[in-house]
């Protein structure tokens, strides 16, 4: 589908690590991935407790989520889920989400991967491959995220990239407050990364992926 819908052909590619658009063959190993577990019972690093319930019962969330997501890639308003590939195998997924880009220049990064791929460095790669996408891809100026003050993983991954923090918000997490914390990275910045934030990216289907979300 390409040609009617770009932004299926979009890849995001450094070493063995891939991004892709999340077609129904990825949604369905994402689905059962995340089933599998996403993170340790006693956490929950989302606003939205989308992780509990049964295996079953949590894949569906994920595809009902995804199959929303896509609708959303237009100029106005980008909601783009990547699978994150290695080797053939979906380890999780990766978010770029913007509105009104065209004005602003600035986009949202999220993510999760499953349980059994944490700890091996992932998150980091991705996270650098998908500012890639927006800095050198789509021509983006600002780059946010959040992550609850508890998930050390997410807000290591963010202070090593050399985000600015943001302000803290309180939000209500599973009928209780809990501290959510802003950063943003500007494109000054991401220019001066040090040699070791500076893999080697290719992408592909960038062009097409532009000219549906108007740039």
């Amino acid at each position: 589908m390409d040609d009617l819908w770009p932004v299926t052909g979009l890849r995001v590619r450094s070493g063995d690590l891939e991004l892709r658009y999340t077609d129904d063959e990825d949604l369905a190993a994402l689905a059962r991935l995340a089933g599998d577990g996403v993170h340790a019972p006693d956490a929950m690093p989302f606003t939205t407790p989308w992780t509990r319930g049964t295996p079953t019962e949590v894949a569906r969330s994920v595809l009902a989520y995804q199959w929303g997501a896509r609708a959303s890639a237009s100029p106005a308003k980008w909601n783009l889920e990547l699978a994150v590939v290695r080797a053939g195998e979906v380890l999780g997924t990766q978010e770029l989400t913007a509105q009104d880009f065209l004005v602003t220049r600035s986009a949202e990064t999220g993510s999760w991967l499953g349980l059994r791929h944490h700890g091996q460095g992932v998150g980091t790669r991705m996270r650098l491959m998908i500012l890639h996408l927006l800095f050198e891809g789509f021509d983006g100026l600002r780059a946010t995220t959040s992550a609850f003050a508890d998930n050390a993983s997410s807000n290591g991954v963010t202070r090593r990239i050399g985000y600015t923090e943001n302000g803290v918000d309180v939000l209500a997490r599973e009928g209780t407050p809990a501290e959510s914390r802003r950063y943003v990275l500007d494109r000054a910045t991401w220019d001066a990364r040090p040699p070791e934030l500076r893999p080697d990216v290719t992408l592909v289907g960038v062009e097409a992926a532009r000219e549906q979300l108007g740039l």
